[in-house]
Protein backbone atom coordinates (compact mmCIF):
# COMPACT_ATOMS: atom_id res chain seq x y z
CA UNK A 1 0.00 0.00 0.00
CA UNK A 2 2.95 2.55 0.19
CA UNK A 3 3.68 4.24 -2.90
CA UNK A 4 7.20 4.04 -4.25
CA UNK A 5 8.45 6.58 -6.86
CA UNK A 6 8.94 3.98 -9.61
CA UNK A 7 5.35 2.91 -9.24
CA UNK A 8 4.32 6.84 -9.42
CA UNK A 9 6.57 6.93 -12.94
CA UNK A 10 5.26 4.06 -14.38
CA UNK A 11 1.46 4.44 -12.99
CA UNK A 12 1.50 8.19 -14.95
CA UNK A 13 1.21 10.28 -11.93
CA UNK A 14 -0.48 8.33 -8.85
CA UNK A 15 1.07 10.41 -6.75
CA UNK A 16 -0.05 10.35 -2.91
CA UNK A 17 -1.65 13.69 -1.56
CA UNK A 18 -2.30 14.23 2.43
CA UNK A 19 -4.42 17.06 3.02
CA UNK A 20 -5.20 17.79 6.60
CA UNK A 21 -7.96 19.94 7.54
CA UNK A 22 -6.41 22.66 9.74
CA UNK A 23 -8.47 23.81 13.06
CA UNK A 24 -8.28 26.28 15.93
CA UNK A 25 -6.34 25.32 18.52
CA UNK A 26 -8.92 23.31 20.73
CA UNK A 27 -10.31 21.88 17.20
CA UNK A 28 -13.48 22.70 17.21
CA UNK A 29 -16.08 20.15 14.95
CA UNK A 30 -16.96 21.56 11.87
CA UNK A 31 -20.10 21.03 10.22
CA UNK A 32 -20.54 16.88 9.39
CA UNK A 33 -19.44 15.61 5.49
CA UNK A 34 -22.98 14.50 3.49
CA UNK A 35 -21.43 11.34 4.36
CA UNK A 36 -21.73 11.18 7.97
CA UNK A 37 -24.36 13.77 8.62
CA UNK A 38 -26.39 10.67 7.54
CA UNK A 39 -25.58 8.17 10.39
CA UNK A 40 -23.62 10.13 12.68
CA UNK A 41 -24.76 10.22 16.40
CA UNK A 42 -23.33 13.65 18.18
CA UNK A 43 -20.15 13.59 19.61
CA UNK A 44 -21.71 14.11 23.18
CA UNK A 45 -24.93 11.86 22.91
CA UNK A 46 -22.90 8.54 24.53
CA UNK A 47 -22.10 11.48 27.49
CA UNK A 48 -25.65 13.35 27.72
CA UNK A 49 -27.26 9.85 27.60
CA UNK A 50 -25.17 8.69 30.92
CA UNK A 51 -25.53 12.00 32.55
CA UNK A 52 -29.31 11.72 31.75
CA UNK A 53 -29.37 8.56 33.60
CA UNK A 54 -27.40 9.60 36.51
CA UNK A 55 -29.94 12.73 36.82
CA UNK A 56 -32.44 10.20 37.04
CA UNK A 57 -30.93 7.91 39.66
CA UNK A 58 -30.03 11.16 41.62
CA UNK A 59 -33.66 12.42 41.58
CA UNK A 60 -35.03 9.51 43.29
CA UNK A 61 -36.54 6.74 41.51
CA UNK A 62 -38.34 2.97 42.83
CA UNK A 63 -35.48 -0.22 43.25
CA UNK A 64 -37.38 -1.43 39.97
CA UNK A 65 -36.04 1.30 37.73
CA UNK A 66 -32.78 2.13 39.58
CA UNK A 67 -31.84 -1.96 38.30
CA UNK A 68 -33.53 -0.96 34.86
CA UNK A 69 -31.02 2.65 34.97
CA UNK A 70 -28.21 -0.02 35.67
CA UNK A 71 -28.36 -1.89 32.93
CA UNK A 72 -28.49 0.87 30.33
CA UNK A 73 -25.83 2.31 32.31
CA UNK A 74 -23.70 -1.45 31.60
CA UNK A 75 -24.87 -1.42 27.98
CA UNK A 76 -23.66 1.89 27.44
CA UNK A 77 -20.06 1.18 29.08
CA UNK A 78 -20.14 -2.42 27.32
CA UNK A 79 -21.17 -1.69 24.15
CA UNK A 80 -19.94 1.75 23.28
CA UNK A 81 -17.73 1.07 20.44
CA UNK A 82 -19.76 -0.54 18.30
CA UNK A 83 -23.06 2.03 19.28
CA UNK A 84 -21.15 4.85 18.42
CA UNK A 85 -19.16 3.41 15.36
CA UNK A 86 -21.14 0.43 14.37
CA UNK A 87 -24.25 3.11 13.96
CA UNK A 88 -22.38 4.23 11.19
CA UNK A 89 -21.70 1.42 9.50
CA UNK A 90 -18.15 0.68 10.78
CA UNK A 91 -17.65 -2.98 11.71
CA UNK A 92 -16.27 -3.15 15.35
CA UNK A 93 -15.22 -6.94 16.34
CA UNK A 94 -11.43 -6.71 17.08
CA UNK A 95 -11.12 -9.00 13.88
CA UNK A 96 -12.40 -6.40 11.82
CA UNK A 97 -10.90 -3.64 13.25
CA UNK A 98 -7.89 -2.01 11.87
CA UNK A 99 -6.39 -1.08 15.52
CA UNK A 100 -8.38 -2.24 18.26
CA UNK A 101 -7.58 -0.50 21.94
CA UNK A 102 -3.95 0.50 20.49
CA UNK A 103 -1.56 2.69 23.06
CA UNK A 104 -0.96 5.64 22.57
CA UNK A 105 2.38 6.41 23.11
CA UNK A 106 4.06 9.11 25.55
CA UNK A 107 6.30 10.57 22.16
CA UNK A 108 3.71 10.98 19.54
CA UNK A 109 2.71 14.03 21.22
CA UNK A 110 4.23 17.72 20.01
CA UNK A 111 5.08 20.48 22.22
CA UNK A 112 1.67 21.50 23.22
CA UNK A 113 1.15 18.73 24.66
CA UNK A 114 -1.35 17.00 22.07
CA UNK A 115 -0.92 13.89 20.08
CA UNK A 116 1.11 15.15 16.64
CA UNK A 117 -0.92 15.81 13.27
CA UNK A 118 1.10 13.22 11.57
CA UNK A 119 0.52 10.49 13.44
CA UNK A 120 -3.48 10.37 12.83
CA UNK A 121 -2.11 10.03 8.77
CA UNK A 122 0.06 6.92 10.68
CA UNK A 123 -2.73 5.58 12.77
CA UNK A 124 -5.05 5.34 9.60
CA UNK A 125 -2.07 3.79 7.40
CA UNK A 126 -1.93 1.29 10.26
CA UNK A 127 -5.18 0.65 10.13
CA UNK A 128 -5.80 0.20 6.44
CA UNK A 129 -2.99 -2.73 6.85
CA UNK A 130 -4.18 -4.36 9.03
CA UNK A 131 -7.48 -4.11 7.91
CA UNK A 132 -5.99 -6.35 4.67
CA UNK A 133 -4.36 -8.34 7.13
CA UNK A 134 -7.18 -8.86 8.65
CA UNK A 135 -8.86 -10.35 5.52
CA UNK A 136 -6.35 -12.86 5.12
CA UNK A 137 -6.63 -14.18 8.83
CA UNK A 138 -9.65 -14.24 9.41
CA UNK A 139 -12.56 -13.17 7.02
CA UNK A 140 -10.89 -15.52 3.82
CA UNK A 141 -8.41 -17.71 4.80
CA UNK A 142 -8.17 -19.91 1.83
CA UNK A 143 -6.75 -16.79 -0.04
CA UNK A 144 -4.39 -15.86 2.75
CA UNK A 145 -1.79 -15.15 0.04
CA UNK A 146 -3.95 -13.20 -2.08
CA UNK A 147 -5.02 -10.87 0.41
CA UNK A 148 -0.96 -10.19 1.77
CA UNK A 149 0.03 -9.80 -1.49
CA UNK A 150 -2.44 -6.76 -1.43
CA UNK A 151 0.42 -5.21 0.81
CA UNK A 152 3.18 -5.66 -1.13
CA UNK A 153 4.23 -4.88 -4.96
CA UNK A 154 3.54 -8.32 -5.95
CA UNK A 155 0.70 -8.57 -8.49
CA UNK A 156 -2.04 -6.71 -7.24
CA UNK A 157 -1.95 -4.39 -4.74
CA UNK A 158 -3.06 -0.81 -3.54
CA UNK A 159 -1.84 2.18 -3.40
CA UNK A 160 -3.09 5.66 -1.59
CA UNK A 161 -3.79 8.25 -3.83
CA UNK A 162 -4.83 10.91 -1.33
CA UNK A 163 -5.90 10.97 2.26
CA UNK A 164 -7.84 13.71 3.90
CA UNK A 165 -7.90 13.82 7.99
CA UNK A 166 -10.98 16.23 9.58
CA UNK A 167 -9.47 16.54 13.13
CA UNK A 168 -12.22 16.65 16.19
CA UNK A 169 -10.30 17.45 19.35
CA UNK A 170 -6.78 17.20 20.20
CA UNK A 171 -5.86 13.46 21.53
CA UNK A 172 -3.36 13.62 24.81
CA UNK A 173 -1.58 10.75 26.94
CA UNK A 174 -2.13 8.27 27.88
CA UNK A 175 -4.91 7.18 25.65
CA UNK A 176 -5.93 3.98 23.61
CA UNK A 177 -7.68 4.14 19.89
CA UNK A 178 -9.36 1.93 18.00
CA UNK A 179 -8.93 2.56 14.25
CA UNK A 180 -11.82 1.17 11.90
CA UNK A 181 -12.48 1.47 8.13
CA UNK A 182 -15.52 0.80 6.17
CA UNK A 183 -16.27 1.44 2.20
CA UNK A 184 -18.23 4.25 0.85
CA UNK A 185 -20.15 2.19 -1.79
CA UNK A 186 -20.40 -0.90 -2.65
CA UNK A 187 -17.40 -2.45 -5.18
CA UNK A 188 -17.97 -4.43 -8.36
CA UNK A 189 -16.03 -6.14 -10.86
CA UNK A 190 -15.53 -2.93 -12.76
CA UNK A 191 -13.85 -1.41 -9.60
CA UNK A 192 -10.34 0.20 -10.04
CA UNK A 193 -10.31 2.13 -7.09
CA UNK A 194 -11.78 2.22 -2.84
CA UNK A 195 -13.39 5.23 -1.22
CA UNK A 196 -12.32 4.02 2.65
CA UNK A 197 -13.90 6.38 5.53
CA UNK A 198 -11.79 6.04 8.67
CA UNK A 199 -12.73 6.80 12.04
CA UNK A 200 -10.56 6.76 14.94
CA UNK A 201 -11.83 6.68 18.49
CA UNK A 202 -10.08 7.79 21.52
CA UNK A 203 -11.31 5.26 24.58
CA UNK A 204 -10.49 8.17 26.87
CA UNK A 205 -13.22 10.44 25.71
CA UNK A 206 -15.04 7.97 23.87
CA UNK A 207 -15.95 9.60 21.18
CA UNK A 208 -14.46 10.47 17.89
CA UNK A 209 -10.58 11.75 17.98
CA UNK A 210 -10.56 12.24 13.85
CA UNK A 211 -12.52 10.99 10.40
CA UNK A 212 -10.57 10.50 7.59
CA UNK A 213 -11.02 9.50 3.80
CA UNK A 214 -8.71 7.50 1.64
CA UNK A 215 -8.72 7.39 -1.96
CA UNK A 216 -7.57 3.84 -2.65
CA UNK A 217 -5.88 3.08 -6.19
CA UNK A 218 -6.00 -1.09 -7.14
CA UNK A 219 -2.49 -1.17 -8.38
CA UNK A 220 -1.50 -4.15 -10.82
CA UNK A 221 2.88 -4.07 -10.28
CA UNK A 222 2.89 -6.22 -13.14
CA UNK A 223 1.17 -4.42 -15.62
CA UNK A 224 2.08 -0.45 -14.36
CA UNK A 225 -1.63 0.35 -14.48
CA UNK A 226 -4.99 0.63 -12.55
CA UNK A 227 -6.31 -2.61 -12.37
CA UNK A 228 -10.03 -4.08 -11.12
CA UNK A 229 -9.38 -6.74 -7.89
CA UNK A 230 -10.11 -10.81 -8.12
CA UNK A 231 -13.49 -11.62 -8.25
CA UNK A 232 -12.72 -13.31 -4.89
CA UNK A 233 -11.87 -10.12 -3.51
CA UNK A 234 -15.00 -8.63 -5.02
CA UNK A 235 -16.85 -11.13 -3.53
CA UNK A 236 -15.77 -10.55 -0.26
CA UNK A 237 -15.78 -6.97 -0.18
CA UNK A 238 -19.53 -7.07 -1.61
CA UNK A 239 -20.28 -9.11 1.81
CA UNK A 240 -18.18 -6.53 3.75
CA UNK A 241 -20.43 -3.71 2.68
CA UNK A 242 -23.40 -6.00 3.74
CA UNK A 243 -22.53 -6.43 6.92
CA UNK A 244 -22.05 -2.72 7.27
CA UNK A 245 -25.43 -1.90 6.25
CA UNK A 246 -26.53 -4.36 8.85
CA UNK A 247 -24.63 -2.74 11.45
CA UNK A 248 -25.85 0.34 10.91
CA UNK A 249 -29.52 -0.99 11.13
CA UNK A 250 -29.02 -2.81 14.37
CA UNK A 251 -27.32 -0.17 16.11
CA UNK A 252 -29.44 2.22 15.03
CA UNK A 253 -32.29 0.20 16.49
CA UNK A 254 -30.28 -0.17 19.70
CA UNK A 255 -29.57 3.55 19.61
CA UNK A 256 -33.84 4.10 19.31
CA UNK A 257 -34.23 1.54 21.83
CA UNK A 258 -31.84 3.07 24.83
CA UNK A 259 -33.35 6.19 23.96
CA UNK A 260 -36.79 4.94 24.94
CA UNK A 261 -35.80 3.48 27.68
CA UNK A 262 -34.01 6.65 29.33
CA UNK A 263 -37.38 9.24 28.19
CA UNK A 264 -39.34 6.01 30.57
CA UNK A 265 -36.82 7.14 33.29
CA UNK A 266 -37.62 10.48 33.64
CA UNK A 267 -40.93 10.39 32.62
CA UNK A 268 -40.85 8.52 35.84
CA UNK A 269 -38.53 10.37 37.91
CA UNK A 270 -38.15 13.89 37.44
CA UNK A 271 -39.86 14.95 34.20
CA UNK A 272 -43.66 13.75 36.15
CA UNK A 273 -46.44 16.02 36.82
CA UNK A 274 -46.39 15.39 40.34
CA UNK A 275 -42.49 15.02 40.63
CA UNK A 276 -40.44 15.67 44.15
CA UNK A 277 -37.12 14.79 44.54
CA UNK A 278 -36.09 11.96 46.85
CA UNK A 279 -33.28 14.22 49.30
CA UNK A 280 -32.36 11.33 51.35
CA UNK A 281 -34.43 12.12 54.54
CA UNK A 282 -34.83 9.80 57.56
CA UNK A 283 -38.12 9.85 58.36
CA UNK A 284 -39.32 8.42 54.95
CA UNK A 285 -37.73 5.29 56.33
Amino acid sequence: MISQRAVWRASGGLRTTVTILRRPRYYSAGAASPEQSKTALSPRWLSDTKARVGKCITFGMPNSLVDEAGEILRVLGHDWRAIVAGSEGYLTDPKRAGLHRHNIVWGEQDSMGHVNNVMYVRYAESGRCNTMRNFAKYVDPGHRQKWEDMLTNRGIGLILKSITVDFKFPMTWPDRISVYHKLRSCPDAETTSLMLDVLILSENRQRPAARCLEDVVVYDYNLGKKSAMEPFMVEELKKTFELQEAAKRENHAKVQRIEEQVRHLEKQSWDRPDAKEDLGSASKH
